[in-house]
């Protein structure tokens, strides 16, 4: 394998180029987005935490999908591991507390507001954003990925190691969004349920950890050091992690507010008539 000489850095494969586009491009339509909603909406803006959170979630995924850390994490199951904790957990977490769905209705105007906010109180939209769905989704799927030849099968093909990062993604991002996420969820379960939810997630996600260290059962056709190196990253990773996941939902807890989840339908409910009403998304 050729090194590059020293003081150089090895130059990105198209591939990663074209990672590092997709996230630039989507910094940018979030700054768009940003200086429409509050072009839109002077008086109530945009809060800039949200769109720190926002950025901190694609440097999370950059960090994960581009080299160092994206090459050692095809041949490295450690690097693996430390790729699924940025991409499920940590990248999701900070994407999701920026509130997208939110900006993305004040942004848009009212006849695209009011189609986007049809499809998120649509069936299929309010059964994937539950917690127990997105549980099953994102920690659930980790038995039959490190329990059966679907890990080493995933490996042996590119667009397999993507799917499985896409995966990760997208189930991370509805976990947190179930959990934690401060744009409104129609039937969205109150707090002490998604606690029990989240609670659920950390047991499961520490028992799989722990098998991975022990070899149980384990189908991952890497050298024992690096599986058990991978399972204590997962172990402590995850922990830190959901640990972040339960403050966020705490919170967001407002005692207050009526049953949450009465609430959190509601809250979506009024968002659409507001859009309707004043031609502004809320």
């Amino acid at each position: 394998m050729h090194h590059p000489g020293h003081g150089t850095a090895a130059p990105l494969s198209p591939l990663h180029l074209a990672v590092l586009l997709v996230l630039l491009a989507c910094a940018a339509v979030h700054v768009l987005g940003v200086r429409r909603a509050r072009r839109r909406n002077p008086v109530q803006g945009w809060s800039p935490w949200r769109s720190a959170s926002f950025l901190a979630g694609l440097v999370l995924l950059g960090v994960a999908l581009l080299p160092p850390l994206a090459p050692a994490a095809h041949t490295d199951f450690r690097g693996h591991m430390a790729q699924h904790m940025l991409v499920g957990m940590y990248a999701p977490l900070a994407l999701v507390l920026a509130a997208p769905v939110t900006l993305l209705l004040r942004a848009l105007p009212p006849r695209g507001a009011r189609r986007v906010t049809a499809v998120l109180h649509s069936r299929p939209a309010r059964v994937a954003a539950h917690p127990a769905v997105a549980l099953v989704l994102s920690t659930g799927s980790l038995v039959p990925l490190y329990f059966t030849p679907l890990y080493d099968a995933a490996m042996a093909h590119p667009a397999g190691h993507a799917l499985m990062g896409v995966h990760f993604l997208v189930s991370g991002c509805l976990f947190a969004h179930a959990v934690a996420g401060p744009d409104p969820a129609p039937g969205r379960p109150g707090v002490r349920a998604r606690l029990v939810y989240l609670g659920v997630a950390i047991a499961a996600h520490a028992l799989i950890a722990q098998a991975l260290y022990g070899g149980f059962f384990v189908d991952v056709h890497a050298p024992v050091g690096q599986v058990q190196q991978g399972a204590e990253i997962m172990y402590y990773g995850g922990d830190v992690a959901e640990l972040l996941l339960a403050g966020a939902l705490v919170a967001t807890w407002r005692p207050g507010r009526g049953r949450a989840a009465g609430g959190s339908a509601a809250g979506f409910t009024a968002w659409g008539t507001a859009s309707r009403r004043s031609g502004t998304a809320c």
